[in-house]
């Protein structure tokens, strides 16, 4: 799947968490823990889902990661390539240290660009 193809899938679109980062959704759907409000995470259930986007870079390029997120099961919707400029930027912002981040700051404004969401 590209950019693109997300772009005219407005109920995906419109199901995307933009807040969300990867430790809620692991507190959301395996843990009990809140993060966000205690009246969020008591409306939840094994058929609670949740659409994110996360950034991995464990290998050498990073990784844009569209998950959908339901009780135990995590499905990886598509994978993206960002831009240089905004990989470079980002990857000063974390030290480019290895791990899975949320969708913040230049990465966030640039793909919410990309899918005018």
């Amino acid at each position: 799947m590209r950019l693109k193809d997300i772009k005219k899938d407005y109920n995906l679109i419109n199901s995307v968490d933009w807040e969300m980062t990867p430790e809620e959704a692991i507190a959301l759907h395996l843990e009990w823990g809140p993060l966000r409000s205690q009246s969020y995470y008591n409306s939840r259930d094994n058929n609670n889902e949740t659409v994110y986007f996360v950034i991995n870079t464990w290998k050498k390029t990073p990784i844009l990661t569209l998950v959908r997120r339901k009780g135990f099961d995590s499905e990886e919707v598509g994978n993206f390539d960002l831009p240089e400029d905004v990989v470079s930027e980002f990857m000063q912002g974390i030290g480019k240290y290895k791990g899975v981040y949320a969708v913040e700051g230049k990465v966030k404004d640039w793909l919410r660009k990309e899918l005018d969401a």
